[in-house]
């Protein structure tokens, strides 16, 4: 179907890469992995002929279509979401409307009473080759891809001008799946879409019957859709057969046997370079001598497999100790224009707390996350963060908030204390080392700016941290960086992510956003699943959170997702199992309250005596105050008075903290 013989792509004097062979054909789903900057875009954009390769031939079998998807769409309005959509589909759109000509055309000879036989059998061909083509089921299927990726009926019918970049990206994806394509090239198709879009997303593909070439960092999504994975990597194209974990053990098993390889192949030359000099100079081993030069000369030299991306390592600033509590909501309502997002919620998240936000697009996760954050107010009610709580916010769109005219090194300075912190060492921690950090953030690639993001994430000690896609625009191994790091941090995490790998990795708790509520559930990704029926997308209803819209998707699909919806007696039931959790939540913080607000008092008091505490110890640490002896005896004697008073205040606050647990332990068992 298509073919590339010895592809090789430059960008000015660099050499992306050369000798890039590969075979597109029917069923074939290949994976195209490999480190930022790789060339693995530039490759597709070859394939799909946006730009021709700079050495190397691309071969396409005659009438062979390639739909490709980019990273970046074009705004456009003027259509519904379902017109748009169905528009990919040009030539059965040409052909229904030639019928519509043709049909007016055949009106107008009855009226005039003229013979319309030659236009009726013109129609009837038409005709037949629309219905053979698919032409009456067309609307269906975009409504159906439409549905699977996120869009509730009401807002197909919404002018595409009114949706986000990333809803145009979806909307794109859908017009790219109904064309379908003899060859799909999709760029980072998962960025956009939520876990349950992500899960329709992969039967699509799994059962797509023409050839597939994929680049994404994510790797469930690879596991779960490709039978190849193709490496580009040091300039080559290596593939394997297999999905995504066959390819990291049998790469792994590859490197190793060239290890071995060049190591055996050392130790030889070395012996045969011994042998050279010990007998170059003898005239009865001169024979012996030149046969073994030559042989050195000529031997092709098997280099040790070099990992060609260099690895950022990071850890998050040790925080300071929170209270038990870090961020509860009391009672919260957020709403935007007419439409309420959450009316009386409430949550609470504990120190230590690594938590994912899952739920539908439009649920509410990202709104759940920013009044956690501290970014947006509620409406209504009480958001109550615990003692000592330092937060910090990751937005999903980090990297747009970056300014273009300043280096890294400006981006990072404007953000940390640069008396404790040296700029230039945060950003050697993330690869800007050198020249690189006095870049600017307009020239950096999009692997480039989420590392720096991170860097000034990181920058400074905080206890609460709340991240909205943060693995977007990394690479496999700097995702695991990121996965090392929050793994290792002492801190409240709270976690927005399509990664579902990330999530099995971090989450110890999982809090479900759906239907203006969010519900904690203190299990592994793994274990929320397996309640929940074993599927992602089990069960899931259209919402809204009025900025973004959502879709109903069922379980089981093929490429043919159907809403799923429940009975009224469903509905019922659902509902009075809500209002039982919310009644048992209210009365365990009716039986709690006397101790939450002694806790919250203490927490208040003990965050002042410490704060007097470090003002005492600066005043101790200034050179000048040891000139006034008596001064210093008063300082030493106030130091000591502050310091037996935030031990005390310590340990009611940990008296005050147990006797919390205990009373919502017997609660919970009671």
């Amino acid at each position: 179907m298509l073919t590339l013989s010895g592809v090789a792509a430059r960008h000015g004097l660099n050499e992306l890469f050369a000798g890039v062979d590969l075979q597109l054909t029917p069923g074939r789903r290949i994976g195209l992995v490999g480190p930022n900057g790789a060339g693995k875009t530039t490759l597709l954009r070859i394939i799909a002929g946006d730009r021709g390769p700079d050495d190397g031939l691309v071969n396409r079998a005659k009438g062979t279509v390639v739909g490709y998807l980019r990273q970046d769409v074009a705004e456009t309005r003027g259509r519904s979401v379902l017109e748009e959509t169905i528009a990919a589909a040009g030539d059965l759109t040409a052909l229904e409307e030639r019928l519509r000509t043709l049909e007016q055309r055949i009106a107008d000879a009855a009226e005039r009473g003229e013979d319309a036989d030659d236009l009726l059998a013109t129609y009837a061909r038409v005709q037949e080759t629309f219905e053979l083509r698919g032409g009456y089921e067309l609307e269906a299927r975009a409504r159906k891809v439409l549905a699977g990726l996120g869009f509730r009926d009401e807002e197909m019918t919404r002018d595409v001008g009114v949706f986000s970049g990333g809803w145009m990206m979806r909307i794109a994806l859908a017009r790219l799946l109904l064309s379908a394509p003899d060859v799909l090239l999709l760029d980072e198709p998962t960025n956009h879409l939520d876990l349950d879009s992500v899960g329709w997303l992969e039967q699509f593909v799994a059962g797509y019957p023409g050839a597939v070439l994929i680049v994404s960092h994510d790797r469930d999504f690879l596991d779960a859709t490709c039978n190849r994975i193709g490496e580009l990597s040091g300039g080559r194209l290596t593939e394997y057969v297999g999905d995504y974990e066959t390819f990291v053990t049998e790469r792994e098993l590859r490197r190793e046997q060239q290890r071995k390889a060049a190591r055996n192949q050392q130790r030889k030359l070395a012996q045969d370079q011994r042998f050279i000099d010990r007998f170059r100079y003898k005239a009865s081993k001169a024979k012996q001598v030149q046969s073994r030069i030559k042989m050195v000369e000529k031997t092709e030299r098997i280099e040790e497999p070099v990992d060609d991306q260099p690895r950022f390592s990071f850890r998050f600033p040790e925080p300071p100790r929170s209270g038990r509590d870090v961020v509860r909501l009391e009672q919260v309502a957020k709403a935007y224009g007419d439409h309420t997002v959450y009316g009386a919620l409430d949550l609470v998240l504990e120190r230590g707390q690594k938590v994912a936000l899952v739920g539908p697009n439009g649920a509410g996760k990202s709104t759940l996350l920013k009044l956690l954050a501290g970014v947006l107010d509620p409406d209504a009610g009480e958001r109550v963060y615990g003692h000592n709580v330092r937060v910090a916010y990751y937005a999903q769109h980090a990297l747009d908030q970056l300014v273009e005219t300043r280096t890294a090194l400006e981006e990072v300075t404007a953000t940390v204390d640069t008396r404790r912190v040296n700029p230039r060492s945060v950003l050697g921690g993330f690869l800007f080392s050198g020249e690189d950090a006095d870049k600017r953030v307009g020239v950096l690639s999009g692997g480039e700016r989420a590392r720096l993001a991170l860097a000034k994430l990181m920058s400074d000690p905080v206890n609460l941290l709340c991240m909205d896609e943060p693995t977007n625009h990394l690479d496999v191994a700097a995702r695991d960086v990121v996965e090392e790091a929050l793994v290792a941090y002492p801190g409240t995490v709270v976690l927005i992510t399509h990664d579902r790998h990330l999530i099995r990795s971090v989450a110890d708790a999982i809090v479900e956003v759906r239907d203006g509520d969010a519900v904690l559930h203190p299990l592994t990704y793994e274990e929320y699943l397996a309640r929940r029926g074993g599927h992602a997308a089990a069960g899931m209803e259209a919402v809204t959170d009025g900025s973004s819209p959502a879709a109903a998707m069922g379980e089981g699909h093929a490429t043919t997702p159907q809403p799923v919806r429940r009975s009224t007696e469903g509905r019922e039931e659902e509902a009075a199992r809500k209002r039982a959790e919310a009644e048992r939540r209210n009365r365990r913080y009716r039986a709690t309250k006397v101790l939450r607000e002694e806790l919250t008092r203490v927490e208040a008091e003990l965050e002042e005596a410490e704060a007097e505490e470090r003002r005492l110890e600066r005043e101790l640490a200034s050179p000048e105050v040891y000139d006034d002896g008596e001064r210093v005896r008063e300082l030493t004697t106030s130091h000591h008075l502050a310091t037996e008073r935030v031990a005390e205040l310590l340990e009611s606050w940990e008296r005050t903290a147990t006797e919390l647990e205990q009373a919502e332990a017997e609660l919970a068992t009671g």
